[in-house]
């Protein structure tokens, strides 16, 4: 693509005005590398768009799937770009379209389909129309996913701000329910401090090293001179600040349970996995690439947070009734696991962190798809009462419900125990023994609330409510049907199962994934 040329009026030598003929440069736009990203913004402009018609069908129906084609359309696109472009930097440099940003956004997508799922008749979509909630469902995707391709400061805050200003809108998208609208507001107060300090520690950054490109970044503390620069320090702690509040890392999780338990259920689900990905991918490209010479000033303080995050969240979690504060708890302290892949800085502990955020996805829906279903079914909500008795009368239900608690919990045969392995591992072997004893602490102690639900699940008998509220619609049962064959709520329990399913398999044959993600730790084999 040639720059455009524009035309202006100049002052002449002689008086008067001479028209002067100016040829702009513009960066060379790679739009193959680019495509996934391009695909979710045209997506959800169509999607917005479509959301304008009267039609019920449109809206409740068509809407959801042409979300879905959109997603499934940028997966394509990425495995059509896998191995492809092996550390290509797009848009001068500003972006990094590697098996890291790749690997990132097949996770990122697979959390939003299923999201789309889980919210598909939730009263979320029809309190806010159901174009909107999908296109903002599908920009904040596009925010993360320029996140985790992120080469640039200007981009990281950039990719932040698109992931997150649609996540405060959908956290108060049932506006008729005063905890959702009180969710939003106090993820938008809290977020804002988050992206102002994260704000300010990028321009101390770029005023201790000149440039905002992490390789420029990087040379110049390689070269010495500014390692110990009191400007850069600070400015690696404020961003290090700012990413901890986007990520629920202690102690700058105290919004999480508060907007975890407010926020509409799919929408929770939604932000528990991906806004991790997101925050932890550009932790790994900004602290285990541009800073990466500067890593014994800044691995203490992350292994400091991994420990505090581990034993902030699971104690927290041990007192909890709510089980969406349940799990916004059980979140923070499995960020802090994550961590351990930061710090160590080598390739291994970038795949085992990819790995952990792959599986997390599965242990993490299953559960909220449980708690969407119960939601509808009972008077409940989210409380645990709601899942009490389930494995009578719901068993397709109280299977993956289990299941996701024995994985979160890090028992063997199920995903949760390899990605805690491989964290583990890489800890050990760069020298952190203690890093992974805490790891094994903070499972121990996670196991205070888990098995809680277990128990509810399986050994406390059911509420008289439970049965009488059931939501309409259930095949009686006869003829082999049960309960749990509603087909009102036929999605909720497909996408449980499924990620339950996951949860098992990759637990008992995990390789393919850990090939899959070994692909991401290749991008920094340079760098490392």
């Amino acid at each position: 693509m040639s720059a455009p040329d524009i035309y202006g009026y100049e002052p002449a030598r002689h008086g008067g005005y001479t028209l002067v003929h100016h040829h702009l440069a513009h960066p060379h736009i790679a739009f193959g590398p680019l495509s996934p990203i391009i695909a979710l913004v045209g997506g959800a402009c169509v999607v917005l768009l479509a959301g304008l018609l009267r039609s019920r069908f449109v809206r409740e129906q068509l809407i959801s799937v042409l979300s879905l084609a959109t997603m499934g359309a940028s997966v394509g696109l990425t495995i059509w770009q896998w191995h492809v472009h092996t550390h290509q930097g797009i848009v001068a440099g500003a972006l990094q379209i590697d098996d890291l940003a790749l690997g990132a956004n097949l996770i990122l997508l697979a959390g939003g389909m299923l999201t789309v799922l889980l919210a598909w008749r939730a009263e979320a979509p029809r309190e806010t129309a159901h174009g909107e909630f999908q296109a903002l469902l599908l920009t904040s995707i596009a925010g993360m996913a320029t996140l985790a391709a992120a080469q640039n400061l200007v981009v990281v805050f950039v990719g932040i701000e698109l992931l997150s200003i649609p996540l405060y809108v959908l956290c108060a998208s049932e506006m008729r329910r005063e905890k959702s609208l009180e969710a939003g507001l106090k993820y938008l107060i809290i977020g804002s401090v988050g992206s102002a300090t994260l704000l300010y520690g990028l321009a101390m950054i770029y005023g201790a090293t000149g440039s905002t490109g992490f390789a420029a970044i990087a040379h110049a503390i390689s070269a010495g001179t500014i390692k110990s620069d009191v400007l850069l320090l600070t400015g690696m702690a404020f961003v290090l600040v700012g990413l901890a509040f986007k990520s629920s890392v202690a102690p700058f999780h105290q919004w999480t349970p508060d907007v975890y338990e407010g926020a509409p259920t799919p929408v929770t689900a939604f932000m528990a996995v991906t806004t991790k990905v997101a925050a932890l991918v550009v932790l790994l490209r900004l602290f285990d690439n541009a800073l990466v010479a500067d890593t014994h000033y800044w691995t203490p303080a992350v292994a400091a947070l991994a420990t505090i995050t581990i034993i902030v969240g699971n104690v927290g979690a041990l007192s909890q009734t709510s089980l969406k504060r349940m799990l916004a708890y059980s979140s923070v302290a499995q960020v802090g696991y994550m961590l351990a892949g930061v710090v160590v800085t080598t390739q291994l502990g970038i795949e085992a962190t990819m790995f952990y955020l792959g599986t997390y996805l599965f242990m993490n829906i299953a559960a909220f798809a449980v708690i969407t279903a119960r939601e509808r079914e009972t008077a409940y909500g989210d409380d645990i009462s709601a899942v009490s008795g389930l494995g009578r009368t719901r068993p397709w239900l109280a299977w993956p419900m289990t299941i996701s608690m024995l994985a979160l919990s890090g028992i063997p045969a199920t995903v949760g125990f390899v990605g805690k392995f491989l964290l583990i591992d890489a800890a050990v072997n760069r020298g952190y023994t203690w890093l992974g004893v805490i790891i094994v602490i903070g499972s121990m102690i996670s196991l205070g609330y888990y098995l809680r639900v277990i128990a509810a699940i399986w050994m406390r008998p059911a509420p008289e409510e439970s049965s009488a509220l059931a939501a309409p619609g259930a095949l009686p049962a006869i003829a082999g049907a049960s309960p749990e064959t509603d087909v009102l709520h036929w999605e909720l329990y497909a996408v449980a199962v499924a990620c339950a399913a996951a949860a098992v398999v990759l637990g008992i044959v995990p390789q393919p994934l850990i090939d899959l993600m070994a692909h991401t730790g290749h991008a920094f084999n340079s760098l490392l």
